[in-house]
């Protein structure tokens, strides 16, 4: 662990939630791959995108903002008002799709329990918030992480942004009545360390719903991002910190 971190003074976790709380990210690429092709081609454009693809080149990003960085990289642009409609479409069907493919994991649930005890846990995300309740009410976790203690790049911003701006940690923090070391950040993608760290908060990367093959680079993507430690799950965040408490 990190000297930078300051275990006695953490009061909440931000946890982002893709990837992270759960195995989210590659059923949703599946989803919203069909989605993101049908947006090309109703742009004209040629290219199509596997799930995999997206999800190694967009994971932390939110449709929105992947919606215009594919558009402006093939040349094109996208309307305001035909955004807002592939947005609500990706979102409907990812959500879904979801709602069918997760379930309940108690090797999330019960370390979160025993931390929610020392900590109060929120989640942080890119995500819609009707895909983030979706997501919690599948994996059981929605007892855990009330609505008030939701927060979406998407919808709890006045202007919907994602990770890695900073914006939507930022507003966690202000509406939470926290800052710096007095919140950490739990995540699993780049752009989620960049956002949590640019708006002051340290962070902690969790690669346990990262594909095995990927885990090494990514742990090391994660660290070069900002992040203080790496964890392969929440058991070890759990041990991790119970450990750094007691030697504060």
């Amino acid at each position: 662990m990190s000297p930078e971190l300051r275990v006695d003074e953490i009061e909440v976790l931000l946890c982002d939630a893709d990837g992270n709380l759960f195995p989210s990210e590659e059923p949703a690429f599946v989803a919203s791959a069909e989605v993101t092709n049908r947006l090309m081609a109703s742009l004209g454009v040629e290219r199509r995108f596997t799930a995999t693809e997206l999800r190694l080149g967009t994971t932390g990003k939110n449709f929105r903002t992947t919606a215009v960085d594919l558009a402006r990289a093939h040349g094109v642009t996208i309307e305001p008002s035909q955004l807002e409609w592939w947005v609500a479409e990706e979102k409907r069907r990812v959500t879904a799709y979801l709602r069918e493919a997760l379930e309940p994991d108690d090797e999330v649930i019960s370390p979160l329990r025993t931390l929610s005890a020392r900590y109060r846990l929120t989640a942080v995300s890119s995500s819609a918030a009707t895909r983030l309740d979706a997501c919690f009410r599948a994996t059981a976790m929605d007892g855990l992480f009330p609505v008030e203690r939701r927060f979406s790049a998407e919808d709890s911003l006045p202007v919907p942004t994602s990770k890695p701006d900073p914006a939507i940690y930022a507003h966690a923090g202000t509406a939470l009545g926290i800052s710096g070391h007095q919140g950490l950040a739990i995540e699993d993608a780049v752009p989620g360390v960049q956002s949590a760290v640019a708006a002051g908060f340290p962070v902690v990367g969790n690669v346990r719903f990262v594909p095995p093959p990927e885990r090494e680079t990514r742990a090391e993507a994660l660290l070069a991002a900002g992040a203080v430690a790496i964890v392969d799950g929440w058991w070890e965040l759990e041990h991790l910190l119970a450990l750094q408490t007691e030697l504060c």
